[in-house]
């Protein structure tokens, strides 16, 4: 039976954590740590080759994005806009995604090297988008996950970033967003609690003024600017 075939119900509670991560450690599981770390888009990790992964940077570059019409023809591409193909900073669960997925294809290849598309099929083509979407929706099913969709891991990242307290510019540029606009538009939403606690920052930061002063700060910065 394959690795990730679809366990029964008393398999399923049965697995621990620890169980889980042995059970799928493959390389779709790399791509879904590779997605969910950096926010890449589906298209952009399909199409991610090894001359733009810089390991030793720990950074990667995106150049390309890969699109399957009607889920027939595999089409190579440059992304759609000029924000998206950019550097992206690599983390250290990022890395090792990469390096597993190294060792893999340096095992494999005859001369032991890294080239072509670092996500492929055993054979080396290139994955399927729709295929790809598919394990993961049966993976989520097997865990008794709520179904997702891979642009799912993306909005994940982002929220993940913004409620640990990322400045929302520094999410947008990870991203790639063309512009902050957008960022705003698709995770203002979650920024309410943000927004509390910096106008209580803000109070906090003025009454330490106006102790400072033995007045009111306020009072002080209107006279100044009404001078």
């Amino acid at each position: 039976m394959p690795r990730c075939a679809l366990a029964g119900p008393r398999t399923r509670r049965r697995r621990s954590s620890a169980t889980n991560a042995e059970h799928y450690a493959d390389r779709l599981t790399d791509l879904f740590e590779v997605m969910l770390g950096t926010g890449m888009r589906r298209g952009e990790i399909l199409a991610l080759h090894w001359s733009d992964v810089h390991l030793m940077d720990r950074k990667l570059y995106v150049r390309w994005t890969l699109t399957a019409v009607n889920n027939g023809k595999i089409h190579l591409g440059e992304p759609k806009t000029e924000a998206s193909r950019a550097w992206i900073s690599l983390s250290p669960r990022v890395m090792a995604a990469l390096h597993r997925q190294a060792d893999l294809q340096t095992a494999a290849h005859p001369d032991g090297r890294l080239e072509g598309l670092v996500f492929t099929r055993l054979d080396g083509e290139p994955l399927r988008p729709q295929w790809v979407l598919d394990q993961l929706r049966k993976r989520s099913a097997e865990l008794d996950l709520p179904g997702i969709g891979l642009h799912d891991l993306r909005h994940s990242a982002a929220s993940i970033m913004i409620a640990a307290g990322v400045p929302l510019a520094i999410v947008s540029k990870t991203l790639r967003h063309s512009n902050l606009a957008i960022t705003v538009d698709l995770y203002g939403h979650l920024l309410k609690d943000s927004a509390n606690e910096a106008v209580k920052a803000l109070s906090t930061a003025l009454d330490r003024a106006d102790t400072d002063h033995a007045g009111s700060i306020a009072t002080v910065l209107v006279a100044r600017l009404a001078a």
